[in-house]
């Protein structure tokens, strides 16, 4: 790793340092505060994660198991447990695809659907910190 005073034009500053520690320590904040809101709903970030991104997907109302795992960067297998481990708890359901029922389709069901509402309802006011602290692309600022 290069030191302060490396002269290559590539070299990190010590600002360069702080910029991105207090980044990761901003996001490790987001993230610790998701986690305690999930527990508070008896599930796992990873569940949530799966649920919101069900909600959000765009265009549509439902993901392939290999969508969801590029969208929350897990392995497909492990993906497969997760979805299962909703399935069980009434959150989604799997469907074989309209276009080749070889490939499974999952959807939000009502009660997953409520649940990703209310945690991500929770997630507003720590995401409005983030979103004044850092000028992201797609974000509105705020007043």
């Amino acid at each position: 790793m290069p030191s302060q005073g490396d002269s290559r034009p590539d070299a990190l500053t010590k600002q360069d340092f702080e910029r991105l520690s207090h980044f990761r320590y901003r996001l490790r904040c987001f993230q610790r505060h998701s986690e305690d809101i999930c527990r508070d709903h008896g599930l796992t970030s990873l569940q949530y994660q799966l649920l919101l991104h069900l909600k959000g997907f765009e265009g549509r109302e439902w993901a392939t198991v290999g969508e969801l795992a590029e969208r929350l960067q897990a392995k497909h297998h492990g993906t497969v447990a997760l979805v299962g481990r909703c399935e069980e708890a009434g959150l989604v359901e799997r469907r074989p695809g309209r276009a080749d029922r070889r490939r499974m389709e999952v959807h939000l069901l009502e009660k997953g659907s409520a649940l990703v509402a209310r945690i991500a309802a929770q997630h507003q006011p720590e995401l409005r910190h983030l979103q004044q602290e850092f000028h992201l692309p797609g974000w509105e600022a705020e007043p």
